[in-house]
């Protein structure tokens, strides 16, 4: 299949001027309910420069309050995404294990941390068990709240990603690894689980991206991340909308950066797989070709 084509006709005059009117449409609500949002902060005196002003002329703001807050939400995402992979892979093949045990036990855990809520897992995991935990020094009891709630509820979206990532790859594939004399075990780890993760990439990505937001549910843990620093800065400066405001500029700029680079990984990814094999033409040499000559020769 060539690159040029695709999966629906190209859009004729009429179809293009009819997204070019819903454009202008949308961007025109889009405005519209900027300039309400600008007016009600302005009528309400959200918008006097004595309440922006300390983000930019008081360093405090960004070295007590925000910078440390950015610092512990980053800190619970990378324990929390590392935890979930490692959670996510071993449960993944749990579920596609050929030994029915496994695979039910797998599935109960999965299905069932998937249906319950993060902020409920949170505030269960912290008040039920970390808070009370004598092992567990009382300034770690929120930080492990929320990081074992994110690795139980995103650990078991991964799992159900690998397992449909598998499921969605060619039946040739693991036929090819059983012909070869691999067991399905080694099939489903060395041919299947490669070419699955590289197919769900964006989709662990944009569950990478959830994992940074729901740190934000830890402020109910008494978790001092960004949320709840924001929370505190506008405490301390009287400008708690203005706080909110910049901490959600903070989230959306690294989220944004974190999709960008998935994009990227992507498509060197895909340029290493189209560049990985030599063809076989081209690796045939060039004394085993017949010359025009040598055919003449042979017919006479």
């Amino acid at each position: 299949m060539s690159s040029d084509s695709v999966l629906f006709d190209a859009p004729g005059p009429r179809a293009r001027l009819r997204h070019s009117v819903l454009t202008v449409i949308g961007v025109l609500l889009v405005v519209a309910a900027g300039w309400i949002v600008y007016r009600k902060m302005s009528e309400a005196g959200q918008l006097d420069p004595a309440l922006w002003t300390p983000f930019v002329t008081d360093p405090a703001v960004w070295t007590e309050y925000l910078l440390p807050g950015f610092w512990e939400t980053l800190k619970a995402a990378a324990a929390s995404v590392v935890l979930a992979g490692v959670y996510g892979l071993v449960f993944g093949m749990g579920r596609l294990s050929h030994v029915r045990a496994v695979r039910w036990v797998s599935g109960v855990v999965v299905e069932f941390f998937r249906s319950v809520p993060v902020l409920l897992m949170m505030v269960f995991l912290f008040f039920g068990y970390f808070a009370t935990a004598t092992w567990l020094p009382n300034q770690y009891a929120p930080m492990a709240a929320v990081v074992v709630g994110l690795t139980l509820y995103n650990g078991s979206v991964i799992a159900e990603l690998v397992r449909s990532g598998v499921h969605s790859l060619p039946a040739g594939q693991a036929e090819a690894g059983l012909s070869i004399g691999l067991s399905p075990s080694q099939t489903l780890r060395s041919i299947q689980l490669p070419q699955a993760l590289r197919a769900m990439l964006p989709a662990l990505v944009g569950q990478l991206v959830v994992v940074l937001k729901d740190t934000a549910l830890g402020t109910v843990v008494l978790y001092p991340e960004l949320l709840t620093a924001a929370k505190t800065l506008g405490s301390a400066y009287a400008n708690t909308l203005q706080a909110y405001i910049v901490a959600a500029a903070v989230f959306v700029l690294v989220n944004y950066a974190l999709t960008v680079l998935a994009g990227r990984v992507e498509r060197w990814l895909g340029r290493r797989g189209r560049s990985a094999g030599t063809p076989r033409s081209a690796a045939v040499p060039s004394d085993t070709v017949p010359t025009a000559e040598a055919t003449s020769s042979s017919a006479r």
